[in-house]
């Protein structure tokens, strides 16, 4: 799940350090984390957000518009990180938008809570909020790899992100204090806004050292997302001397009647998909009242779903169709329908399975007047 944002609030993600400690060939918020790059997980978490604005290095800038255009603003970075802040912050003058979250690209893990809890504060009135960890570990001073002292730690936290903000307050602090800073609380305090902590979470980590990519990789094995859609399509027989089916031309004694190509079984499988992202059904996305979708060939709705599903960081299990029609016969273009609907999901066709049944002559089916399709399919992530 991801949190939908109110209207007018952004989220500003930072990715364009370098990011050296972490080991690797590259900055780590590019290096691979299950399979894909530790930023993208990280825009994952703010898919419910109508403005996600990315800072990234210059050296970057080919590979983040590569992954998130489309998804994202991708703008130039500055050298610290204070400045890439204020960078995003000024491609928003003048927008809609009253709030910003600012998080740390390379925490990939934040939690629907932790962002729901700074999203709550602000819109409980507070000028700012950030989330943390209140300190439980003794904390020592030391030198030469030797204790020296100890300090107190009652009182003290351990900041994470993303920290939130009013989007005027917080560019006049940039403003007034150029100067870098550890975080954005620290330049909102010096311009005397009062910052409130919400709830952090441990697993909110921050890559830094090279141990804690196999940290994130346990984390992202524990918290699985597993999604299941299913969609249901009818259409109509009519004049005609043949049918679309799960994009195989089938010659008939009649045709399907639709706005499209009115291919059933490939409208009731991008339904489910649709499903499974909460993402309402094909009229949503291509409107029959649109004339330029009449005629249209029902691969376009299809590979639509499959691209969305896969923008937001899911993989497919498996996707199974059933026809329910007494003719055309459809166990002899199976493997063709299964092989074709692959093709425009990009899928193996191990995934999909195409099957029919007929409903014993009974109700419009049995009579001939139509055909419909059942679709079921599983998306994960994680």
């Amino acid at each position: 799940m991801t949190v939908t944002a109110p209207k007018g609030y952004a989220a500003i993600i930072t990715a364009a350090g370098r990011g050296t400690r972490a080991g690797g060939d590259e900055p780590k918020q590019w290096r691979l984390l299950k399979g894909r790059p530790v930023l993208a997980h990280t825009l994952d978490r703010f898919a419910g957000f109508d403005r996600i604005i990315v800072t990234v290095h210059p050296d970057d800038m080919g590979q983040a518009i590569e992954h998130f255009a489309g998804r994202a603003t991708i703008i130039t970075g500055g050298d610290t990180r204070a400045a890439s802040v204020r960078a995003a912050l000024n491609s928003l003058d003048g927008s809609a938008i009253t709030h910003v979250l600012i998080h740390d690209g390379a925490r990939p893990l934040v939690g629907d809570a932790v962002i729901s809890g700074v999203i709550g504060a602000l819109q409980a009135g507070a000028p700012a909020a950030a989330p943390a960890l209140p300190v439980t570990d003794a904390l020592w001073r030391g030198e030469d790899n030797t204790v020296t002292g100890t300090a107190p730690r009652e009182g003290l936290y351990r900041a994470q992100t993303p920290q939130g903000f009013s989007l005027a307050q917080i560019s006049r602090s940039h403003r007034d204090h150029p100067q870098d800073a550890a975080d954005d609380v620290e330049l909102a305090r010096k311009s005397g806004i009062p910052v409130t902590i919400t709830p952090g979470s441990e697993d909110n980590l921050k890559i830094t050292w090279p141990g804690d990519f196999t940290r994130a990789e346990r984390i992202l094995e524990g918290t699985m997302d597993i999604r299941m859609g299913n969609g249901f399509d009818v259409h109509a027989l009519g004049p005609g001397d043949h049918v679309w089916l799960c994009g195989i031309q089938i010659p008939h004694t009649h045709g399907l009647i639709g706005h499209s190509d009115a291919d059933v079984g490939m409208h009731a499988l991008t339904d489910a998909i649709y499903g499974a992202l909460a993402m309402g059904d094909i009229g949503r996305h291509f409107p029959p009242s649109d004339p330029q979708w009449k005629g249209a060939d029902s691969a376009i709705f299809l590979r639509h779903a499959a691209d969305l599903a896969r923008e937001k960081g899911f993989a497919f299990g498996n996707a199974d169709v059933t026809l329910i029609c007494e003719m055309p016969k459809i166990g002899p273009h199976a493997s063709a329908m299964q092989a074709r609907l692959a093709q425009i999901m990009t899928l193996d066709p191990e995934r999909i399975s195409v099957k029919a049944t007929t409903s014993e002559r009974l109700g419009f089916t049995g009579r001939g007047e139509g055909i419909a399709a059942i679709a079921t399919c599983t998306l994960m992530k994680g």
